[in-house]
């Protein structure tokens, strides 16, 4: 796999300093805006031994610029800037794992954070324990509002039979290069479930995870982006990483991918036992999660303008200082 040019001036190798024992990989499209706080939950690590590459993943928007503040506010952190045309999350998380060397890999989103101890924990997991090769944790959903409690989603214990009935870990896990390196990357062909797909493919290949019971990853719940377009799309995503893996997966269960990718197949309504159903505990949490917090969104909103409309009314009405009422 061979990576693209890093920012101007630099090759992939050079614009990373040796030594770092752990690669976060942070691709961005059109998120400068959540980019500061991504990179500073990284900064705020309990665990320094880092190195931060943000990949450009030909962003229509200031994503390079405000990289570039980031990595002059922040001088002697190793941070660095791959800039490539747009190419996809798969793509840029393989392009910015080829350009780092650390021997352990944390993907994370630009519009997600990790909480300050997220890298000490999972480090001493992978430290002390060389038969497990991917750590995950809990995951808190959170807004941008800032007025809304965040929600916590606790996942399941580690079993490779689980997770090819769902999803039980999100896609910011920390793992060994090693995992990235066999497995061959993540599927840049798929828009969404790649992470699915790619720890799909870890065990398939023998690797095991552990489970920790913390919410060290925070997750931002919008009303659009890959997670939404995922869940418009669920079955033929499923379907997709069963054709990907069939030897995980029952004939049955083949059979129906097949007839689901078909282009004029008609696919069984009934989804086989051993792949997650519309109705999973974490797509169900993870919907809920989303209405809550747009009806809390909607109500505050509502809220604010009954306020403002109280506030004018008694500014500009004669005894502004008397009490009044909305109707």
């Amino acid at each position: 796999m061979t990576p693209p040019a890093a920012d101007p001036g630099r090759g992939p190798r050079e614009a990373v300093l040796p030594g770092a024992a752990v690669s976060v990989v942070i691709p961005c499209h059109g998120y400068g805006r959540y980019l500061p706080q991504a990179v500073a939950g990284v900064v705020a690590q309990t665990y320094d031994d880092w190195e931060l590459m943000i990949v450009d993943d030909g962003s229509p928007d200031d994503t390079a610029e405000v990289a570039r503040s980031l990595i002059a506010r922040h001088p002697g952190r190793r941070i660095h800037l791959l800039r490539q045309a747009n190419a996809g999350v798969s793509a840029a998380r393989n392009a910015g794992i080829a350009a780092t060397g650390g021997r352990y890999v944390l993907p994370l989103d630009a519009d997600d954070v990790i909480a300050p101890t997220m890298l000490e924990k999972t480090v001493a997991v992978l430290d002390q324990e060389p038969d497990i090769a991917i750590v995950s944790t809990d995951v808190s959903a959170f807004a941008d509002d800032e007025d809304l409690p965040a929600q916590v989603l606790e996942l399941p214990a580690y079993r490779p039979e689980l997770l090819l009935q769902r999803l039980i870990m999100f896609y910011c896990s920390l793992y060994r290069r090693e995992v990235w390196e066999t497995v061959g990357g993540y599927d840049e062909s798929m828009r969404t479930g790649e992470d699915w797909d790619f720890w799909i493919a870890c065990a398939e290949h023998g690797f095991t995870a552990h489970h920790l019971h913390e919410p060290l990853f925070g997750a931002r719940n919008k009303d659009d982006g890959l997670h939404v377009e995922a869940a418009e799309n669920d079955l033929a995503v499923r379907a997709r990483i069963v054709a990907n893996h069939p030897g995980m997966f029952k004939p049955v269960t083949r059979a129906w991918a097949h007839a689901v990718l078909e282009p004029r197949g008609q696919a069984d309504e009934r989804v086989p036992d051993d792949i997650l159903t519309r109705a999973a505990d974490m797509d169900q949490f993870l919907r809920s999660v989303l209405s809550l917090q747009r009806t809390a969104r909607l109500q505050h909103r509502y809220i604010q303008r009954l306020e403002a409309a109280l506030t004018g009314h008694r500014g500009g009405a004669p005894g502004a200082g008397s009490p009044a009422t909305v109707p």
